[in-house]
């Protein structure tokens, strides 16, 4: 899958010095625009951002580059997942046909409502999760914590059940496909940011593994 690119910002011209105060390191030049380390390798990579490297080999970003793209950041405001489509009722009919075709869910009848009602509240905090700042960590971690609260009480139900672990981390392993597959149609569907797309992709995965290790943490502990 490609996504098309933005206009490549002019390379640098290469050299070993740089005028004093106008180059900034990694951390410092991410800092300033809010963003992951990785993040701003990817853009300089990606030739979003001007950047060169020195002879040991440490980039060096134009801090009036920068300055230029936070302020064009902050005066743009950022579209919702649920105005590009990936909103919870969508997500939630995609899971019903994803689990028609791979058979019924491992849980008796009783208790299927039960993880149903929690599946679509798990997407809800996730999409809540993306369309949340990364700037904003107070904010993602409650959220984060509130996704972590749905686990727990689904690892501890299908413990409690006497349920073999192997199926259900089987299950939710498949279970992400599903929402990563929406995230990048994102992309086919809608003229959404490739940047933004990667970022919320590299988010969207991060989370569903610390999830998925929470799980078996909590299932494990609630089988002692």
């Amino acid at each position: 899958m490609s996504f098309a690119r933005g206009p490549r910002l002019p390379e640098p011209v290469a050299t070993t010095t740089a005028p004093p105060g106008r180059w900034l390191s990694l951390g410092p030049a991410s800092r300033l625009l809010g963003i992951d380390p990785d993040t701003l390798r990817r853009w300089a990579d990606d030739g979003r951002v001007v950047a060169w490297t020195t002879p040991g080999g440490h980039r060096r970003f134009d801090r009036v580059t920068l300055e230029q793209l936070t302020a064009q950041r902050r005066g743009v405001a950022v579209r919702p997942l649920t105005s590009f489509g990936a909103s919870p009722e969508r997500l939630a009919r995609v899971y019903r046909r994803h689990y028609s075709s791979a058979g019924a869910v491992p849980v008796v009848d009783a208790e299927r409502e039960a993880f149903r009602r929690d599946g679509r509240r798990l997407i809800a905090t996730l999409i809540s999760f993306l369309d949340t700042d990364r700037a904003e960590g107070a904010a993602r971690r409650r959220l984060e914590a509130d996704a972590c609260d749905i686990v727990d009480d689904q690892a501890r139900r299908l413990a409690g059940s006497g349920a073999s672990l192997t199926e259900p981390v089987s299950r939710f392993v498949g279970a992400r496909q599903p929402f990563l597959a929406e995230l990048a149609g994102l992309g086919r569907r809608r003229s959404l940011d490739p940047a933004r797309l990667a970022d919320l992709y590299a988010d969207a995965s991060a989370l569903l593994d610390r999830l998925l290790l929470r799980f078996i943490d909590t299932y494990q502990r609630s089988e002692d």
